[in-house]
């Protein structure tokens, strides 16, 4: 289950970091808090209208961290809430999930989905 506080700053602006392991060492890529929207089975979808590096590692790791946070949320210490998540992504290019995500993001070329393993508030 995807904690409240979490769903809270997703609607926010703000920016998300996704990290990957590749063959190479880490990457990283942002998007927009807002842009990511729920699966209804609680999966992550993130629009991709590049993310080339980031969808050749998860190709060879699937697992990823994200960050995300915004300072219009109250946190664990006053202003501000903050969110680590660990998962296992997918690059989605077809079907029901894609044609989702499309609809709103008509720029997309590839939905990542991502599996949540853990959400932890990090401030």
């Amino acid at each position: 289950m995807i904690p409240e506080k979490l769903l809270e700053i997703m609607k926010q602006d703000g920016v998300t970091a996704i990290a990957t392991l590749g063959n190479d060492g880490p990457h990283m890529v942002n998007t927009w808090n807002s842009y990511i929207k729920i699966s209804a089975d609680g999966r992550l979808f993130i629009p991709a209208g590049y993310m080339h590096k980031t969808e050749a590692n998860i190709a060879h790791n699937p697992n990823v961290l994200i960050t995300l946070g915004s300072s219009k949320v109250k946190g664990l210490y006053g202003v501000g809430a903050g969110f680590l998540i660990k998962g296992k992504a997918a690059f989605i290019t077809a079907g029901p999930d894609f044609d989702f995500m499309k609809e709103k993001y008509s720029w997309q070329r590839a939905t990542l989905a991502v599996t949540i393993e853990s959400a932890t508030q990090t401030w």
